[in-house]
């Protein structure tokens, strides 16, 4: 094609596809609306070559910002709504199953595996409330799951991740924790605080740009896995937290919000919070996949 106009532009491309090489179905489908998409919204904009030039800067710099602590475009895709959007869709609730919510970018493999009940706290905190966090894994049917995976992740009360803080230990206020033939687990944490996400860099410029706020409501982490199911990766939210209903990211659901208890008197923590978690059965054919 010698003759590419605003017109036929988008087609152009198009065709191009597979026109050298085979590409599979689901390839083809995926390019073919990204193309169409982007080329409207470039059109939708009128936007400028200098806009465009712009554009590509940020985008050079954003993965410039990634690193084994920072991933910036899950960032990106937060503040865009981007990843609740995929996790929705990714994994719709059909049934009396936990719902899920998005990963975030501060999550970190490997925690330590640590014994039911154990404390994730390796550094305290003036002003820290401390609170023991148990519940249940069950499926569908109300039945326990023994020896699924509680994956445990949270904000210091400074507002800080760890991996974002040097002045913490290494995965402090991280674990992974097992349940009992119950299907019962149990840990000890501190209430989360809500703080802002990144808002340096392109993750910032992006927020101030959408004339949006860069907070976060008080939640806890939750990755449960269990052999046989459905990964469940999800939030659970302080029920008394700021900015539950503007939350930056979009990821607060009715479903996760959690409320901090007062402990029984004589406990060894401030605060005591249940929350329970039932588990889909895993499609076989993306269990293997995954």
């Amino acid at each position: 094609m010698r003759n590419v106009t605003v017109d036929n532009v988008t087609e152009v491309v198009i065709d191009s596809l597979g026109k050298h090489a085979d590409i599979p179905a689901r390839q083809r489908e995926i390019m073919e609306s990204l193309i169409r998409h982007l080329h409207g919204f470039c059109k939708d904009v009128n936007l400028t070559h200098d806009e465009f030039l712009a554009a590509c800067d940020y985008l050079g710099r954003a993965g410039a910002m990634c690193s084994s602590k920072r991933q910036e475009f899950i960032l990106l895709a937060d503040i865009l709504g981007v990843e609740v959007l995929v996790d929705m869709l990714s994994n719709p609730v059909s049934g009396n199953e936990t719902i899920s919510t998005v990963l975030g970018p501060f999550f970190r493999e490997n925690a330590p595996i640590l014994p039911k009940g154990a404390s994730t706290v390796q550094k305290s905190f003036e002003g820290e409330e401390t609170v023991y966090i148990e519940g249940y894994v069950r499926d569908v049917n109300g039945k326990p799951i023994a020896g699924a995976v509680v994956d445990i992740w949270e904000d210091a009360p400074n507002g800080l991740y760890e991996n974002h803080d040097p002045d913490q230990p290494d995965y402090n206020l991280r674990g992974r924790f097992q349940t009992d033939e119950s299907g019962h687990y149990a840990c000890r944490a501190i209430r989360p605080v809500p703080y802002p996400i990144p808002s340096d860099e392109t993750a910032g410029q992006l927020i101030r740009y959408m004339g949006h706020h860069p907070m976060r409501p008080g939640h806890i982490h939750m990755f449960v896995v269990a052999e046989g199911y459905r990964p469940l990766i999800s939030q659970i939210f302080d029920s008394s937290s700021e900015y539950l209903d503007e939350d930056s990211v979009f990821a607060v659901k009715e479903e996760l919000i959690g409320e901090f208890k007062k402990a029984p008197e004589g406990s060894d923590t401030d605060l005591v919070l249940r929350f329970d978690f039932t588990l889909a059965a895993a499609n076989p054919q993306k269990a293997a996949a995954e």
